[in-house]
C-alpha cells in the first residue's frame, strides 16, 4: 500500500497538488508564503479584527498581535485565547490563520489574541516562546482595558504553534503566571529527538515529514546546547498542576507518536486530557481540507472544549 493509498479519499485531492514545504530556499519560500497569507485575508462580517504592537520581553524587540473579538458585543467580558500559529518556527505571520481565529470568535465566542513571536533561523529558543508568554502577561495585566476575563485564559497553536502553546503552560505554571483554563496544542512539535516510529514513518516530502521536522528543529534550538524543557516540552519530567488539554492529531503525522507520550504523560500525572486520532489525515488536515469529514468534526470537537473550559455549556 503506498502512502497516499492510506490517505482519506477526501484529502488526497490536496495531496496531490501539494508541492511540499522548500525550506532548501528558505528566503524566498518565506516570502511567497507571506504574500498568500495576504492576498487570501477575508473578512468576516461577524468579526472585528484590529493589530496592534504590545511591549516584548525584557530587552527584546516589540511583539505584534491581532486581536479578533466578536463585532456585536454587549459590554460582557470575554474569554480570551491565545492563539500561534504554526509553520515549523521558520515562517508564518499573525495573519498566516486567519480564517481559523474567525471561526474560534464565531463558534467559541471569545476573543482571540494571534502572536507573531520571532522567527529562525534569525532568531533561535527562546525567542518565539518569551514573545508568547509576553503576550499573555500583557493581556492579563490590561484585561480590564481589552474587556477579557482574567480567570478564563487559554492557550492553542498549530505544530511549532503547538509546541509554544505547550510551552506556555509549563511556563506560566513555573513563573505562577496567569492561571490558564485550558491548553490546546494540536498536532505539535513537541520533541527535537525525532525518535518515535511515526516520526521515521512519514517520510513523503508532499506532507510534513521528517525531514520538514528536523530542518525546523535544527533551525529555532541553538547548536551545541542542551534545550530545556520549554524549548521542547517532552523534555519536561514534571508535568503535575498543568491545565487540562484537548488536542487531536491525524494517524499519518510524523508527530503522532510523541503527542500521544506527552498527552499519556499529562494523565499520569494527573492532568484532565481528551485526544482524538484521525486516520488517514496527515498533517493540518483540518486546515488543508476543511470541508472534509474529519476535519469538521476535529473543529467541533476544539469548539466545545473550549466552550466548556471557558464555563459556557
Amino acid at each position: 500500500m503506498t502512502f497516499r493509498d492510506r490517505i482519506h479519499p477526501q484529502l488526497r485531492a490536496w495531496y496531490d497538488a501539494s508541492v511540499g514545504f522548500d525550506f532548501d530556499h528558505l528566503e524566498e519560500f518565506v516570502s511567497k508564503c507571506n504574500a498568500a497569507e495576504l492576498a487570501s485575508l477575508k473578512e468576516d462580517a461577524a468579526v472585528s479584527t484590529r493589530d496592534q504592537i504590545i511591549p516584548g520581553p525584557a530587552g527584546a524587540p516589540d511583539v505584534k498581535i491581532r486581536i479578533y473579538e466578536p463585532k456585536q458585543r454587549m459590554g460582557e467580558k470575554l474569554p480570551c485565547l491565545f492563539f500561534y500559529h504554526g509553520g515549523g518556527f521558520l515562517f508564518g505571520t499573525v495573519y498566516r490563520q486567519e480564517a481559523l481565529c474567525q471561526r474560534y470568535v464565531k463558534h467559541v465566542g471569545c476573543m482571540v489574541i494571534s502572536v507573531e513571536y520571532r522567527l529562525a533561523p534569525q532568531w533561535k529558543m527562546p525567542a518565539p516562546l518569551e514573545d508568547c508568554y509576553a503576550a499573555l502577561t500583557w493581556a492579563y495585566e490590561n484585561s480590564e482595558e481589552l474587556g477579557i476575563h482574567p480567570d478564563k485564559l487559554a492557550v492553542s497553536g498549530l505544530s511549532a504553534g503547538g509546541n509554544l502553546a505547550a510551552a506556555v503552560a509549563l511556563l506560566a505554571r513555573d513563573r505562577k503566571g496567569p492561571a490558564l483554563c485550558l491548553q490546546m496544542p494540536l498536532y505539535a512539535e513537541l520533541d527535537c529527538r525525532l525518535e518515535t516510529f511515526s516520526a521515521h514513518e512519514i517520510t513523503d516530502n508532499k506532507v510534513w515529514c521528517l525531514d520538514n521536522c528536523q530542518k525546523s528543529w535544527d533551525k529555532v534550538l541553538s547548536p551545541g546546547v542542551m534545550p530545556n524543557q520549554y524549548e521542547v516540552p517532552a523534555l519536561a519530567k514534571d508535568l503535575t498542576g498543568l491545565p487540562p488539554l484537548f488536542s487531536y492529531v491525524g494517524q499519518l503525522d510524523p508527530g503522532r507518536d510523541e503527542n500521544i507520550t506527552y498527552w499519556t504523560r499529562l494523565m499520569e500525572a494527573g492532568v484532565a486530557v481528551e485526544y482524538h486520532v484521525f486516520p488517514g489525515c496527515y498533517h493540518c488536515f483540518e486546515l488543508s481540507v476543511p470541508e472534509a469529514d474529519f476535519s469538521k468534526a476535529a473543529y467541533a470537537l476544539s469548539y466545545a472544549a473550549l466552550r466548556r473550559a471557558f464555563g459556557m455549556e
